[in-house]
């Protein structure tokens, strides 16, 4: 107890520790943690914290996409019914953090609290999505009642889990992997002012925003680490004495919020850091690479999709000039035109931007999903930077009137991101090369406004990605081509034949007949070009030396700890 005692004196100080514990693991980031209540965790920074605090009914085995291990379930079951009952049966003998015993009764509330807390700013619209056949909570679709919430998730008389979906979703396992559905305690959190479960206040809860709320001010999960203290600078973990698994070897996680990177570096490089947020490839080759006491494990998985997003309805004015093709602005609808898109797509450097941003460790993807994920298909042609096709539908597009008049275009990228900036800047310099009547200006702007104007249509051309919630294409081929997808205000592309195709495979349960679904929307989107797809950068990880259990066979892309890519359980040091 004294050295657990110093060790959050020393948090609480800032101080820095020298030469860590063996029994100790320190994390280093720049960004805030927003939330240790799963219910809300819709972000890394806080998932990989509730992904060690609380648990699944199963998780991502070892560095696989597509096979699970139970958690909180005895075994991953299969499905009944036509793919539309789930019966989980549960893990005895677990204790939550507050000493409370897990029942089935903890799981059922749990899933029902995120069917009812549903918000577009959580993870569990994709959960409402395969429950309730809706994305909205109740506030927002009236068709969702208690009644339906509690038919969809119940426990049975023999106390295992029983999910119910009004149609099969072939998808339903990888979604609860998702760190944002882990059993909660229902005792403790209803003692920490959360939801009753009661059909009597649901209605009060709808859509509320958890965020600063009891549990994560104060969590109690399944997991192998509680809380101990957490301030606006420093998280401190500990163990859990009655963990149901395997004890980890690591006893304390010490996460500290460092904003300099170079002092994040120098920490790392003496010691006084385990794992650190790091900065792009070049800048960790220079600077950390080759240095005593570091490993570099590289050619790891990327699960996130990049594009420049093409609005074919631009709705903010200040962005179109003109408003016409006279050579002084685009109307709103410019994109719109198939030509404009292609031309556009051939006038990007893909090789050049693998070349010169991603130091050649970079890789031109066939559609917007990771090449790792199922669905994928390597077949679909690709664009390349090609100014004579370029011009050729600059010509076609608007009868002649974009090569004859020119244009305008105002674009923003993220400002901070050097990645978006440069790809812009490649954009530019070789659209603006194939007419001196062509203009495209580009200019920074706050992320968090950039967020809001794209989700109203009101940005033109920008540089957006998606990372995974689960592992499955439906979360990408949805999200970016769907007309009901997540990313379509920002985009304002509808193909009748892609919606049918997504619609389709979102109930397929026969893998070869859903891949043929997702090729065939990767080549109507390679021929109709609602977006120019960026370049995949080929992903990495530096850790201490004597940080054992972080390895390219052990990483897995789905975990929200980015940096060792694993539970921190499974992790120990020499």
């Amino acid at each position: 107890m004294k050295k657990l005692g110093f060790m959050t004196l020393l948090l609480l100080s800032g101080a820095a520790l020298a030469a860590t514990p063996k029994d100790t693991l320190v994390i280093q980031e720049s960004a805030d943690i927003p939330t240790l209540d799963p219910g809300v965790t819709y972000d890394t920074a806080s998932g990989q914290f509730t992904e060690n605090i609380y648990e699944t009914l199963w998780t991502y085995k070892g560095s696989s996409l597509r096979a699970f291990d139970p958690l909180l379930a005895t075994a991953v079951p299969t499905f009944t019914n036509g793919g539309k009952t789930l019966t989980v049966v549960l893990r005895k003998g677990v204790k939550f953090h507050s000493g409370n015993s897990f029942t089935c009764a903890d799981a059922e509330y749990s899933f029902r609290r995120n069917l009812v807390t549903n918000s577009a700013e959580s993870g569990n619209w994709f959960l409402s999505d395969s429950l309730l056949g809706t994305q909205s909570n109740a506030k927002d679709d009236t068709s969702i009642t208690f009644a339906k919430i509690t038919a969809a998730v119940k426990c049975n008389a023999a106390g295992a889990l029983v999910f119910t979906l009004p149609k099969a979703d072939p998808a339903f396992l990888a979604k609860l992997a998702f760190t944002g559905q882990s059993v909660v305690d229902m005792k403790w959190a209803i003692q920490q002012g959360e939801w009753n479960g009661t059909e009597a206040t649901w209605k009060d809860w709808v859509g509320k925003d958890e965020t600063g709320g009891g549990l994560d001010k104060k969590p109690s999960g399944t997991g192998a680490y509680q809380l101990v203290n957490r301030d606006a600078n420093s998280i401190l973990l500990k163990a859990y004495a009655g963990y149901w698994g395997t004890k980890p070897a690591i006893t304390n996680i010490i996460w500290q919020k460092v904003p300099e990177q170079a002092t994040r570096y120098q920490s790392f490089l003496r010691g006084d850091a385990d794992v650190i947020e790091t900065g792009p490839r070049a800048n960790v080759q220079e600077q950390l690479v080759g240095k005593p006491g570091v490993t570099f494990i590289d050619n790891l998985p990327n699960t996130v999709a990049t594009a420049f997003f093409m609005n074919e309805k631009i709705s903010d004015a200040s962005l179109l000039g003109s408003g016409k093709l006279d050579g002084k602005g685009i109307p709103a609808n410019f994109f719109s035109d198939v030509n404009v898109r292609r031309a556009f797509a051939y006038s990007f450097d893909y090789a050049g931007y693998i070349k010169d941003v991603q130091q050649g460790k970079g890789k031109q993807r066939t559609m917007l999903l990771p090449d790792t994920f199922p669905g994928y298909s390597a077949k679909v042609k690709t664009y390349t930077y090609n100014p004579a096709q370029a011009t050729a539908y600059f010509k076609r597009a608007f009868s002649g009137n974009v090569w004859k008049n020119g244009f305008v275009l105002n674009s923003n990228y993220r400002a901070g991101a050097v990645a978006s900036q440069t790809a812009m800047e490649i954009l530019k310099k070789n659209v603006e090369a194939l007419n001196p009547k062509f203009k495209l200006n580009i200019n920074a702007k706050q992320w968090s406004q950039m967020l809001t104007d794209s989700k109203n249509g009101k940005e033109a051309m920008i540089v957006l990605g998606w990372a995974p919630d689960y592992a499955d294409a439906d979360n990408f081929l949805y999200t970016f081509y769907s007309s009901q997808g997540y990313y379509y205000p920002r985009n304002n592309w509808k193909d009748a034949s892609v919606d049918k195709w997504l619609d389709a495979a979102r109930v397929t349960v026969d893998p070869a007949a859903r891949n043929k679904l997702y090729a065939q929307v990767a080549q109507r989107a390679y021929e109709q070009t609602p977006y120019m797809l960026l370049p995949a950068g080929i992903n990495f990880t530096i850790v201490r030396d004597n940080l054992k259990g972080v390895s390219a066979a052990s990483y897995n892309p789905m975990r929200s700890d980015a940096t060792t890519g694993v539970l921190w359980k499974t992790l120990s040091k020499n």
